[in-house]
């Protein structure tokens, strides 16, 4: 059985994102990988360090997983720390990174593998967007692909600090498959049951698109694995 999927709209290891605490209660994790690999170009050892202090405080440790490149996506070390993992914590601002480095890899094979065997899945920010496909590309609003976790799925993080305009332009360029979902930060749709029933928790609403109008987020469908 899958572990539980949650996918935070940003600003992860903050105040308001109580449910890290219970995510890992629910799969008895007493630490987390952490994959910081959006975060490669943009001081990654501040987020781990952050990280770090956040879940001291919730009294779980944290393994940083140095994600960084293709090459560190093909290492064994890497591979076997996902694998012995039971909370794992996808994350950074650039999707676009976290795709080209994961794709078709053992490092994402062992994150899949770890997930199916049991271990939270934790995407946050760019770490949310590259689970989708499409995904949104974050220079502009449009769509690419991603990594296709959640298929014709595509989740606007950092919803709240985006301009209404900008919000607008995404919702028209949705295809009619695609629903389209905003997710704001300190945010997290959770399924814990790996059959489709999402919950909301954090500090914020979320609202989904289909064909520009809005629907129930409970339309998003299961992860496919």
């Amino acid at each position: 059985m899958t572990g539980p999927l949650a996918l935070v709209g940003g600003h992860e290891f903050t105040e308001g994102c109580t449910f890290d605490a219970e995510l890992a209660a629910a799969v008895g994790a007493t630490e987390v990988a952490l994959l910081p690999t959006g975060w490669a170009y943009e001081n990654p050892a501040r987020t781990v360090d952050k990280a770090r202090t956040w879940f001291a405080s919730l009294g779980l440790g944290v393994v940083e997983v140095p994600v960084y490149t293709r090459a560190d996506a093909m290492s064994a070390e890497n591979v076997a720390a996902v694998r012995a993992a039971r909370m794992i914590y996808l994350t950074g601002v650039s999707p676009m990174h976290m795709r080209s480095v994961l794709l078709d890899t053992p490092v994402y094979d062992a994150i899949i593998s770890a997930w199916e065997g049991g271990a939270a899945l934790v995407g946050s920010g760019g770490g949310t967007d590259v689970l989708c496909d499409p995904m949104i590309d974050i220079r502009g609003g449009a769509f690419t692909v991603g990594l296709g976790l959640l298929p014709d799925v595509a989740i606007m993080t950092h919803s709240d600090e985006k301009s209404r305009d900008m919000v607008q332009r995404t919702i028209k360029l949705a295809s009619p498959s695609v629903l389209l979902v905003e997710l704001p930060t300190r945010t997290a749709l959770i399924d814990d049951t790996g059959d489709g029933r999402w919950r909301v928790a954090g500090v914020g609403e979320v609202v989904a698109h289909r064909q520009g109008a809005v629907v129930p987020f409970a339309e998003l469908p299961e992860a496919r694995h």
